[in-house]
């Protein structure tokens, strides 16, 4: 026993490296594949009505269930193998069995899956697909195949993985909804890269179709995008516009800013979704390591002239949403210093008018204690001269002499007064 603890998830995900094999195949031999995704919020899908989804098709073959949490399956249902898988977004289901249909890409090789079954589906196909592995050693006769099974104008053929195999699909859905694709193996090619080169057609078809969704997203932001971008413009060009309408640009203003980040909540997603799809469609072509076929285009070159177009769509719809947001965001900031400026202006006039009304208040404070000292001291100087007016005779003055005596005094000591009151109250 190891003298150190495991970390919890450490066999879980060493295991989940290995957790899904490719299949092993021996052409001649066909399959049936289909993706499900619900129509919206995929990523928070009630992933326990995936699980007994799986598990109802298992059980109408009478097949074991798999472990509780289980994101992959892989198994004989009835004369067929199964492989299923759990995603992010959506779940895939892959039937193989032996031998090709008389019929090329019969939608009968579909049947395997019941259509009470289908009906009860949780979410929506994204993709489904008939892939015709036969076994081939030369080029002798798939010209023709190709031709008779697929479109000319889009179909894609080449030779994948050193010769081994020719791969041909035309990405139409044909008339009982499917993609086709078709393997001529040699017969030297092994079984596992057989089982590789249709798995990787399966893994491209699915991630081709949802990161399409993005394109799709996009065409739905065109309009709203557009009347916002229009908007926009009016109001940076307002900028310059009269200050008095300042606030209600900057109201404008946030408006759409808030429109723009409702619509990069709601397209983030998906557009990163999409990136990260477009990518592993890339790489999975690339694996395959294609050469040319008898000068018909490539897998890789069906996706640079019909896939990557849609792509850098997606990619420049991003950049400009960001850009938008971008040029609000500084177009409010331009507005909020504008009226910061002009309420610091309005708060100077405002403190001078203060300054202005508290010197005219001073004044007239000032104004109004000399005249309390008048009226005061008048009162003040009557009573005094009625209080001294015995000891005024004795001194022989008159009432005009003894008023004439007491009124600095009185004045005087009523000025001591009110300043002494009003250095109080200061």
């Amino acid at each position: 026993m190891s003298p150190i603890a495991d970390h919890p998830l450490r066999h879980a995900l060493a295991n989940e490296l290995h957790a899904r094999p490719f299949p092993t195949l021996d052409a001649p031999c066909r399959a049936a594949y289909l993706a499900i995704k619900p129509a919206q919020n995929a990523a928070g899908r009630d992933r326990a009505a995936d699980m007994e989804h799986l598990k109802a098709l298992l059980d109408h073959y009478a097949a074991p269930h798999p472990e509780e949490g289980a994101t992959h399956y892989f198994g004989q249902v009835g004369r067929h193998l199964l492989k299923w898988e759990s995603h992010t977004e959506f779940v895939t289901y892959t039937v193989f069995d032996e031998g090709v249909a008389k019929t090329p890409f019969d939608a009968a090789t579909f049947g395997m899956f019941p259509d009470e079954w289908l009906a009860r589906a949780p979410g929506t196909r994204v993709t489904s697909a008939l892939i015709r592995v036969e076994q081939q050693s030369g080029d002798a006769g798939i010209g023709d195949k190709v031709a008779e099974w697929f479109v000319p104008e889009s179909v894609a053929v080449s030779r994948v993985l050193d010769d081994d195999a020719v791969i041909a699909g035309d990405y139409r859905i044909d008339q009982g909804g499917h993609m086709r694709f078709a393997v001529f193996a040699r017969p030297e090619t092994g079984e596992r890269r057989v089982g590789r080169i249709v798995q990787r057609l399966c893994e491209v078809e699915t991630y081709k179709a949802m990161a399409m969704l993005g394109f799709s997203r996009c065409r739905d932001l065109g309009r709203d995008m557009g009347a916002l971008d229009g908007r926009l413009n009016g109001l940076t060009e307002a900028l310059s516009g009269a200050p008095e309408k300042t606030e209600e640009t900057l109201d404008a203003l946030l408006q759409v800013s808030g429109e723009l980040e409702s619509l990069t909540a709601h397209s983030t997603f998906r557009f990163g979704a999409t990136a990260a799809y477009e990518k592993i469609v890339n790489q999975r072509i690339e694996v395959l390591r294609e050469s040319r076929f008898e000068g018909r285009q490539t897998f890789g070159e069906f996706m640079m002239r019909r896939f990557d177009p849609a792509m850098r769509t997606v990619a420049s719809t991003k950049e400009r949403l960001d850009a938008m947001s971008s040029r609000a965001i500084r177009a409010s900031d331009l507005l909020r210093t504008r009226v910061d400026v002009e309420r610091s202006a309005e708060n100077k006039a405002l403190l001078e008018s203060m300054d202005r009304r508290a010197d005219i208040q001073l004044r007239l404070q000032e104004t109004v204690e000399g005249l309390s000292i008048v009226a005061i001291s008048y009162y003040g100087v009557n009573l005094a001269a009625n209080v001294t007016a015995p000891f005024a005779y004795e001194l022989g003055l008159g009432d005009k002499g003894l008023k004439a005596v007491l009124t600095p005094i009185v004045i005087g000591l009523v000025w001591l007064m009110v300043r002494r009151i009003r250095n109080a109250l200061h």
